[in-house]
């Protein structure tokens, strides 16, 4: 048993059902409902599917203000990790928010808020919540919470006459706001974690992933500088780390039922576990997408890749369905922020997106080579093209290609998006001359404009940007 498995368990021991439910939510579990049974033996299995570490550790006890376990357990203080953790740290600031405002509400508080919420939550989810945490998990399984999504509890909160934590979510939601409209820096830096070894993308639970950076002892000064050490190394990396066993999750949707197949292929010899799904509505894939950003894999997996091929209304895709507003891109890429997926903070998140316009695209602003937009910040590789308005991510670490054209062409027999065979060719073709992707992603342009020049009846439309901040190699 590793000296660090036992800190976790002298930890746990020592923490009430509410504090184990509260470092589960900070650590992204969206299950917390399950932890009345056993929350202790929960929690530790949770943290032996993270990519644990001492100074992570630290940070989730600082973090539900348990100072005296840092001293007793863990031979350190409150000053002394909020130093180590000083613009370094790995908890989602909005989790963190989320938690807070919990420990701050009453019974009385939790009661009011559930009647405001009859009408979004099912009965038995109000009936069965013990905390605002469990409120607050319901509502982001929903998609009416999130990092980016705080209006309704925010109103709410007014509604109860709790001003003051309306006013912390005010202050979250401004800040924020500010952030983005600044240089984008990465969220946080995450920590440099080492690759584990081979084996089964499932959530295992016979073995712990925990990486102990150092042995805590009577010399934080020490400790303080390793981790520091430690950090400046991996800032000093420019490529992504790509050696997890497999290398992550690849979700492939077709919602068009003719290019999924071949998908599928390319990313397993890519080294992806793929997930695919075909023919599915605009609630099937809301729900498929869900259920793959709430996997815990991701804390130890590499990067994720996802795949969508549909019809589409501007930035709304519309998969199977014959009308309805679709689902916007934008709810796609928000799934898997560092917020709502915490175990991809500071890992690739791939995006390709192949879209048949239902309807005529309209010269706009909004999109490559069509004037600035929020988020120009984003590195852009692709010229400007005439193009309807289209959602483009603002996280650190996406790489979003969007490629859409005409609905009719699906009409033709035996149709083939030429974008998504030149994708397929130039990462099979790249892995083989260990190609870094953006370079990778030139190959397709070229293979894209080509067919432009030859056929512009048929023309594809690209969107094309990323806010990587290393160099991606699927070799």
């Amino acid at each position: 048993m590793s000296s660090l498995y036992h800190t976790i368990i002298q930890i746990t021991d020592e923490l009430s059902t509410d504090e184990c439910k509260r470092i589960s939510y900070l650590c992204g579990a969206l299950d917390t409902d399950k932890f009345s049974t056993d929350p202790r033996g929960m929690l530790r299995t949770l943290l032996c599917q993270t990519r644990m570490d001492y100074l992570f550790l630290m940070e989730l006890i600082l973090k539900i203000k348990r100072y005296d376990l840092l001293r007793a357990v863990l031979s350190t203080n409150k000053s002394t990790v909020e130093g180590l953790l000083k613009n370094n740290h790995s908890v989602s600031e909005y989790r963190v928010l989320m938690a807070d405002v919990s420990e701050d509400m009453d019974t009385e508080d939790l009661k009011s808020l559930a009647f405001l919420l009859r009408g979004t939550l099912p009965k038995h989810k109000l009936e069965n919540a013990q905390s605002f945490l469990d409120v607050a998990v319901e509502l982001e399984k929903l998609d009416q919470l999130s990092s980016e999504k705080m209006d309704l509890i925010e109103h709410c909160l007014r509604s109860i006459h709790r001003a003051d934590l309306a006013k912390k979510i005010s202050h979250y939601q401004q800040t924020v706001l500010m952030t983005k409209q600044g240089s984008s820096p990465p969220d946080r830096l995450q920590f440099c974690r080492m690759p584990l070894p081979s084996g089964s993308f499932g959530v295992s639970t016979a073995s712990c992933n925990l990486r102990p950076i150092s042995k805590l002892c009577d010399k934080p000064t020490t400790l303080k500088k390793e981790l520091l050490g430690s950090r400046s190394y991996c800032q000093q990396e420019d490529v992504y780390s790509m050696q997890s066993e497999p290398r992550g999750v690849c979700l492939i949707i077709d919602c068009v039922g003719s290019e999924a197949d071949e998908l599928e292929q390319t990313f397993q010899a890519l080294n992806f576990h793929v997930i695919t799904h075909k023919l599915l509505s605009v609630r099937d894939v809301q729900s498929a997408l869900r259920e793959v950003a709430h996997q815990q894999g991701h804390y130890r997996a590499s990067a994720f890749i996802c795949c969508v091929i549909s019809r589409s209304r501007s930035s709304d895709l519309l998969a199977t369905d014959s009308h309805g507003p679709g689902l916007n891109l934008d709810t796609v890429r928000c799934l898997f922020t560092s917020d709502s997926c915490p175990g991809l903070a500071g890992k690739p998140k791939l995006f390709f997106i192949q879209s048949y316009e239902e309807s005529e695209a309209q010269r706009c602003a909004g999109c490559v080579g069509c004037g600035d937009e929020e988020g120009g910040e984003l590195e852009t590789d692709a010229p400007g093209l005439l193009c309807s308005k289209r959602t483009v991510p603002v996280d650190a670490d996406i790489f979003w290609s969007h490629c859409w054209t005409k609905g009719r062409q699906l009409e033709v027999p035996n149709h083939r998006s030429v974008y998504l065979r030149a994708l397929r060719s130039s990462l099979t073709e790249g892995q083989k001359r260990r190609t870094h992707l953006v370079d990778v992603h030139m190959a397709v342009n070229r293979a894209v404009y080509d067919h432009n020049h030859k056929s512009p009846e048929s023309s594809y439309f690209f969107n094309l940007r990323h806010t990587l901040r290393k160099k991606v190699y699927l070799s």
